[in-house]
């Protein structure tokens, strides 16, 4: 069958499994998290409901691609915005040993612990849930910083700019619009961008954004 936005098959856990490399014992996480999902989304908006449909192609696999991008070593992981977890708690069943999740809706974060759970992890040590408003933070070092659906190119990396050292990476998952929202934003911000093709959406993007400081600042990389 010829793939064609959401004319496609859906992806079976086990062809995700093989095109992103999971081992077996992260794919009975991942696997309860899906499950989850699937009854937590009866009694709440978690996802859109047409993303269910694909769960593996539109959740894990779009989260599980930023694994091999990060980088090496990477013990530190934020994920801004986390939403249902979407891609730092799959990361963190993936075995980035210190995520933290930052989300501010409260049924969000329940669920982001009974996940957690689910998948075998233990909420307080990995991963860690902050539920707060990304702006009231203090902000902490991270090797990493990843972000899907949370806010405009400009104003995530405003968000990340407390957790950014001269050694971060950002990995941010983008659509259509990733040209216009670069174009913004390097008016403030300068940095070196690399873009890689989804492997879960025909449209969208990878941005892996290194060396990140203010425009504003030739010489003083942030914080």
């Amino acid at each position: 069958m010829v793939e064609c936005g959401c004319l496609r098959e859906p992806l079976s856990p086990e062809a995700c499994a093989a095109l992103a490399d999971i081992p077996v014992a992260a794919m009975a996480r991942l696997g309860r998290y899906v499950e989850l999902l699937h009854r937590w989304q009866m009694a709440m908006n978690l996802v859109s409901a047409r993303s269910l449909a694909d769960p593996w192609r539109r959740h894990i696999l779009d989260s599980a691609q930023l694994l091999p991008l990060l980088p090496s070593r990477t013990r530190v992981l934020v994920d801004l915005g986390s939403g249902s977890g979407f891609p730092g708690l799959v990361l963190a069943m993936l075995g980035v040993p210190e995520v933290h999740l930052i989300e501010s809706d409260g049924r969000k974060c329940v669920f982001l612990a009974e996940a957690a759970r689910a998948g075998g992890l233990e909420p307080g040590r990995n991963p860690i849930i902050h539920r707060a408003r990304i702006e009231a933070l203090e902000g902490w070092p991270a090797d990493a910083i990843t972000a899907r659906a949370c806010a405009p190119l400009d104003r995530l990396l405003d968000y990340a700019a407390k957790f950014v050292t001269p050694a971060t990476e950002c990995l941010f998952l983008k659509g259509e619009n990733v040209g216009s929202e670069l174009t913004e934003a390097e008016k403030q911000w300068k940095m070196r961008i690399e873009r890689h093709a989804s492997r879960s959406d025909p449209s969208g993007i990878v941005l892996r954004l290194r060396h990140i400081e203010r425009a504003t600042s030739r010489t003083n990389r942030i914080p």
